[in-house]
């Protein structure tokens, strides 16, 4: 089976020697692409933390100033270890004590209360280590019918809504995210016996949603047909 960098047959030697630079240029560029985005992303953000903490520390405390040269990446390790402090800090009856007094004096501004209260959400959601976390994902049919979407079990579901949902089984919590922002989406309720779990990890699952269908998770082992059991 020939890829799509291979070169024909029947082509000519001159056809194939430039065929052949040219598949080579196009798997250079496969392999080199990656690495270079990569790095000029770091770079970047590095740059980025640099120009916001630096400018912050006295000129007579700046790192240049004993190492003679302005070393990108120095604002991201001031960064880090001022981050890690304030956790510490934060983690212990002072540090509590200050924040607490620290919040009720902003829920006393209108405006800067709201934007704190929505940042404070974003970020306890998005960074928190807590049990508030997916666990397994999963396949469902959404929008309808023989119609498929990758999902996320939260929880089951509970109180009210488990108890009023004219179901004969409980109900689970599946989010269901959006392509390539898998950040929005739907939160939906189905029966158990309409959730079919998968046995790929969140963070493939997650990779194939932001991929839209690009980038699929290794093959499973031969074998091992547990998510085809579940599904029959």
């Amino acid at each position: 089976m020939n890829t799509p960098f291979d070169e024909l047959p029947h082509e000519p030697k001159k056809h194939k020697r430039l065929a052949g630079l040219r598949s080579s240029f196009l798997t250079g560029i496969v392999v080199i692409a990656p690495v270079a985005l990569t790095l000029w992303l770091i770079w970047t953000v590095a740059g980025w933390v640099d120009g916001m903490v630096l400018p912050l520390i006295p000129a007579n405390y700046q790192p240049g100033q004993y190492i003679g040269i302005n070393l990108r990446g120095i604002g991201v390790i001031i960064f880090l270890i001022f981050t890690i402090v304030v956790g510490w800090i934060a983690k212990g009856l002072i540090g509590r004590s200050l924040i607490g007094f620290a919040e009720s004096l902003v829920n006393r501004m209108p405006v800067v209360r709201s934007v704190y209260s929505g940042v404070k959400q974003i970020a306890e959601t998005v960074f928190a280590q807590s049990e508030r976390s997916f666990e397994k994902a999963c396949l469902v049919q959404y929008p309808r019918k023989d119609v498929w979407a990758i999902g996320f079990i939260s929880t089951e579901a509970r109180g009210e809504i488990n108890a009023k949902a004219q179901t004969a089984s409980e109900l689970l919590s599946v989010f269901v995210p959006t392509t390539p922002n898998p950040t929005s989406g739907f939160l939906l309720f189905f029966p158990r016996e309409d959730v079919i779990e998968l046995d790929m990890s969140i963070e493939d699952a997650a990779k194939l949603v932001i991929s839209a269908g690009l980038v699929y998770p290794p093959e499973s082992k031969p074998g091992d047909g547990s998510s085809r059991r579940r599904r029959a």
